[in-house]
């Protein structure tokens, strides 16, 4: 299976993002690599606020996120459908998990993927049961992430994710009887994960998300593995144009795809195949040493003439392509308003 991407498709002003983050990509644990794209870590230290703005993948992302002095906190991105837009300030970090589009229900299996699509929902109410059942069997087996002396075992702030991993199994056991009890035993765990994943450095934060992810012992369901497989070739696959043309090149119904996609995407299969399409814009207009030529790039995306193109592009980027291009030209600003 490839590497990490090294591309940035879907960040707005990505040389912009770049010169005040420190980001980086790791791979996941082998066995965890049929479900997920990577792991993604961004730290800063900035003088000056900064708001970066991502137009999304169709992926489900799991993120630990500290900003400032704030309390760890972790939480399931369902896909988004609107620009996200973050302001950084000060200092901070985020250590998130990118699933494959259609990757993530084997780690939720009890809902439909669409179920979580536009919702930011906490790690502690995504995962209810983290104290005493599955998830929380996840979290204590992540301690063991940091018990060895391998590759990626952490010293130093990997001792305070040692402790606080390590304290999880004296947590499930507290917090009394009842909804109410697990409740709060939930909430304890997935603190106790978030601290212990931003806390170590990136092998730490590394061994202790492949620890949590593993422990959810996913499953690879036919369905799941189908989806995966065809979001893929949209996204790799130019001439995929229209939902019809997929759903005559896998011989189904584009009903059928609509029910797939819906069950372990999160949204629409016509709905990937405009987001590939803005993404691909996106990055030729930052790429391009000077503006592209729209009309033919509209002709090769598939659009029946420039104006849908740019439509779309404005509708997902928050600017015109044409704006958005100068801006990358050194031009006056253009970023999303």
């Amino acid at each position: 299976m490839a590497g990490t991407r090294r591309d940035t498709r879907g960040i707005v002003e990505a040389r912009e993002l770049l010169a005040r983050v420190r980001f980086r990509r790791r791979e996941p644990a082998e066995g965890l690599r049929p479900f997920l794209e990577h792991y993604w870590l961004i730290d800063w230290d900035l003088a000056e606020p900064y708001a970066t703005h991502v137009v999304p993948h169709p992926s489900v992302n799991l993120v630990f996120q500290r900003y400032g002095d704030e309390a760890a906190w972790g939480e399931v991105a369902g896909v988004g459908l609107e620009l996200f837009t973050q302001k950084l300030e000060g200092r901070g970090r985020v250590c998130g998990v990118q699933f494959r589009p259609g990757g993530f229900r084997p780690f939720a299996p009890g809902r439909p993927a669409g179920y979580w699509t536009g919702r930011r929902v906490p790690l502690a109410e995504a995962y209810a049961d983290l104290g005493p059942g599955p998830g929380g069997a996840a979290l204590r087996g992540a301690a063991t992430a940091y018990g060895g002396s391998g590759p990626r075992s952490a010293g130093g702030a990997g001792g305070r994710a040692r402790a606080a991993l390590g304290a999880v199994g004296g947590t499930a056991g507290r917090g009394g009887s009842g909804s109410g009890g697990q409740e709060g035993r939930a909430r304890r765990c997935a603190s106790d994960l978030a601290e212990a994943v931003l806390a170590a450095g990136d092998d730490g934060a590394v061994a202790a998300l492949d620890a949590f992810l593993l422990g959810l012992a996913p499953r690879l369901t036919p369905g799941a593995a189908r989806a995966m497989a065809l979001v893929e070739r949209v996204r790799t696959d130019r001439t995929i144009r229209r939902v019809s043309q997929l759903a005559e090149l896998e011989g189904v119904s584009a009903r059928s795809l609509q029910r797939l996609f819906a069950a372990h995407v999160g949204v629409s299969p016509k709905w990937v195949v405009l987001r590939y399409r803005v993404h691909e814009a996106l990055e030729r207009a930052e790429s391009a040493g000077r503006a592209p030529d729209w009309a033919l790039l509209a002709a090769e995306l598939g659009y029946s003439d420039q104006a849908h193109l740019s439509r779309d592009f404005t509708a997902a980027v928050g600017v015109p392509p044409g704006a958005y291009a100068r801006r990358g030209r050194g031009g006056p600003a253009a970023g999303p308003r």
